[in-house]
């Protein structure tokens, strides 16, 4: 086992980023796993933290088979995977259906989680897009493109454990990659970890709400008024 628990990964990741500390940097984390993980570099490189929220399109019939992933983050990614798509012999008008779904369930974490606070603003900042771990990295792929479209300065994706072809893969979405471990042989995540239990809403609730909302603009001037 290469970590204790996601904040003990995320302790060491952070170590890993700290040049970035004076960049101010913005930290996004992915559902759920990396929101520990995200909250301990966010909180040594003294960071704002948000969350992206990413869904497996998952096949109609064999929903853990990911025929893609969607991101939003402003505008709504799509990441398709066409060999699965035709594998499963799934049509257009199929695809956009469970597309649509994963967006509303999206939209329906994004309140749970985060009520009306409003996204970070990444444009001409460093984004630091941070999970857990990866695997196929389909939903990574789908975060990285949605930060991508909001114009960060630079975009960095950070893991504590990769599959060594997907971060090869990863390297040509992000400016940087910042990986503790790469295997050639993977597995799964959690065989990296001793705890790797789910984390439950709350926790990702209160998680979040540790790391306020920097002020925007108009808040400012509403303050100084």
């Amino acid at each position: 086992m290469s970590f204790t628990d996601r904040s003990d990964a995320g302790r060491q990741l952070a170590q890993a980023l700290v040049s970035y500390k004076d960049q101010q940097p913005v930290i996004l984390a992915l559902l759920r796993g990396g929101v520990p993980v995200a909250a301990e570099v966010a909180a040594a490189l003294d960071a704002p933290l948000d969350l992206i929220l990413v869904r497996k399109i998952g096949v109609p019939m064999q929903p853990e088979l990911a025929m893609g992933a969607v991101a939003n983050g402003g505008v709504p990614i799509v990441v398709r995977n066409d060999d699965v798509i035709r594998m499963a012999g799934v049509d257009d008008t199929e695809f956009e259906a469970v597309r649509d779904r994963e967006l509303a369930e999206i939209e329906r974490r994004r309140k749970l989680y985060l009520g009306n606070r409003a996204p970070v603003d990444v444009a001409g900042r460093v984004a630091i897009v941070i999970d857990d771990g990866i695997a196929t990295g389909a939903t990574t792929r789908a975060a990285l493109r949605a930060t991508r479209v909001r114009r960060p300065s630079k975009l960095v994706l950070a893991t504590p454990v990769a599959p060594t072809d997907t971060l090869v893969a990863m390297r040509e979405e992000a400016d940087d990659v910042i990986c503790l471990e790469d295997h050639e042989f993977f597995g799964a995540i959690g065989f990296y970890y001793v705890d790797f239990r789910q984390l439950s809403d709350r926790e990702v609730k209160d998680t979040v709400a540790r790391f306020p909302a920097p002020a925007t603009n108009q808040t400012i001037q509403s303050t100084s008024s």
